[in-house]
């Protein structure tokens, strides 16, 4: 894991327990049956992109920004306490895209008393490439497990 303190220097917020590597929080949430992936995209993204697996659990898919024009994470603290999630010392990992949105999502479920809440660096799929694609870094570059549906 990143020490946050790094994370300051590179240029990331520090309001959070910090990032992982795809691979780190892979390795975290296998072998730590309390910790739990929040995967914050949306809807479009689970659907047409694909979500990461885990052995036995899928990861929990809470969007950041739900529907076109809503303020990102209006209702996120809410549905993660709907679906189980509460506030407290179990690692809580959050995945986007590209590992952006994960960071804010992290830093509010921080704020929140969540206090193992950590970054999946690279997200998803990751940044723009060169050639203006994604997809040669994060989970799915890294060929940890995922489904399409």
């Amino acid at each position: 894991m990143t020490d946050p303190s790094t994370d300051a220097a590179a240029g990331r917020p520090t309001g959070y327990a910090g990032d992982l590597t795809p691979r780190e929080a892979y390795d975290l949430l296998t072998h730590d049956p309390a910790a739990v992936l929040v995967d914050v995209r949306t809807e479009a993204e689970w659907t047409f992109v694909g979500v990461p697996q885990l052995p036995g659990r899928g990861p929990l898919l809470v969007s950041w920004a739900p529907r076109p024009g809503e303020v990102p994470g209006t209702e996120f603290l809410a549905e993660l306490a709907r679906q189980g999630v509460r506030p407290g010392p179990d690692p809580v990992v959050f995945l986007c895209r590209s590992g952006k949105r994960s960071v804010a999502a992290a830093t509010a479920a921080t704020a929140a008393g969540y206090t193992a809440a950590q970054n999946v660096l690279d997200g998803f799929e990751g940044d723009l490439d060169a050639s203006g694609h994604r997809g040669g870094a994060g989970w799915r570059a890294e060929g940890l497990p995922w489904r399409q549906s």
